[in-house]
């Protein structure tokens, strides 16, 4: 399990260390950096696939989703004025977990020479990463260590490190190189842990919605990020033996059931409601139905992740529809470690109990904060440098 998450130099998260629990819920006003904290992990888990580049360029740049603030808020609140200083640091966005037994640290930055005539010179570099054991980043404790084309393993002797490559491509994680589970294991975890994350941030249900047509059907343990597999879902997990969705649907709708029919080779989802002489297909379904059933065939998996993040999940959905979404939730997360980005008081309410842990946002001089968090709260974490 995953107990902390550290966010760097990212958008409005300027230094952020979050503590996670077996459910935690991240909440906070609009513009506090919900979304940040969500995409930020969504580049996390882009490192063990080898497309963090990618997926900074897809958001415009290392340029544009770095911190804009100056590198030290404390003038602004002592003087009431946010002013530009000289930097005493490298401009980074820095990003890391730690878990129960890995954790890993990778330090992205502005390009110092893409080659001569290259059309990639805006392509951030990855300057370090690390995976360790424990709780933070510490040298007994590093197991990998690579910075920016030269990488190290920890010595089988205990002592040291033995060199593992001097042409590492700036472009390229160590995850995506190296991670060989006979030759280095520790980087295998770690790699195939970030692969087995999985996001989900709202579903398409227009009339033209991939969830609304019939489609062929295999075994699905895991919904598409599209829904376009739903009834295929549906059916894996009723074929599955977990009776949690068929409870929440029922709850949600007034005794309905949902099944999946199957015509002409085509799986088509269909729901059956009290005083209708037919089942509806999934073309029929209101807006908010079909939300429901997508999110709960996202979060009943019968094949649940190591992590499960999910942004807003209660939006456009009916206020009686927050209480068994939220039991899905929880049912979700007697299995699996699930994260909850939500600005909804009354998910928040329903998903409140022993195991639950709240994270509330707030923005000061535009910096994200976390509510109630001091230098004796924070969560060990060292960033280390270049």
């Amino acid at each position: 399990m995953l107990h902390t998450i550290a966010i760097r130099g990212y958008r409005s998260l300027r230094e952020v260390v979050v503590p996670l629990t077996g459910l935690t819920v991240v909440t906070g006003a609009n513009g506090t950096g919900k979304s940040s904290v969500y995409r930020a992990l969504r580049l996390i888990a882009d490192c063990g696939r080898g497309e963090v580049i990618g997926s900074l360029a897809r958001e415009g740049g290392l340029r544009s989703v770095l911190w804009a603030g100056p590198e030290n808020t404390s003038g602004a609140r002592r003087t009431g004025r946010s002013e530009g200083t000289t930097r005493t640091g490298p401009v980074a966005l820095e990003l890391g977990f730690a878990s129960d037994d890995f954790g890993y640290l990778i330090d992205l930055g502005l390009p110092q020479d893409a080659g001569l005539g290259s059309l990639f010179a805006l392509d951030p570099e990855i300057k370090r990463e690390a995976v360790f054991a424990g709780p933070r980043l510490r040298p007994s404790a590093t197991l990998v260590h690579r910075v920016r084309d030269y990488a190290e393993v920890a010595s089988a002797s205990g002592r040291g490190f033995d060199e593992l490559t001097r042409s590492l491509p700036a472009y390229r994680s160590v995850l995506a190189e190296y991670a060989h589970p006979d030759a280095l294991p520790e980087l295998a975890a770690v790699r195939d842990r970030l692969r087995d994350w999985r996001f989900y941030d709202g579903f398409r249900v227009d009339a033209d919605a991939p969830a609304r047509r019939a489609s062929i059907g295999t075994r699905t343990p895991v919904l598409s990020d599209d829904g376009a597999d739903l009834a295929a879902a549906i059916q894996t997990i009723v074929e599955s033996g977990f009776d949690d969705l068929a409870r929440a649907v029922a709850a949600a709708f007034d005794g309905a059931e949902v099944s999946v029919a199957v015509r002409d080779g085509l799986f088509e989802l269909q729901l059956s409601q009290r005083g209708m002489l037919r089942p509806l297909r999934a073309a029929e379904l209101s807006d908010g139905t079909l939300r429901f059933l997508l999110w709960g065939a996202a979060l009943l998996s019968p094949r649940p992740p190591s992590l499960m993040v999910v942004n807003e999940p209660e939006t456009s959905l009916h206020p009686d529809l927050v209480a068994p979404l939220a039991a899905m939730v929880l049912a979700a997360a007697a299995r699996t470690q699930v994260v909850v980005v939500t600005h909804s008081q009354a998910m928040r309410d329903h998903l409140a109990n022993d195991t639950t842990s709240d994270v509330e946002l707030y923005k000061e001089w535009g910096e994200t904060r976390v509510a109630g968090q001091t230098m004796l709260t924070v969560p060990p974490w060292d960033w280390g440098s270049r």
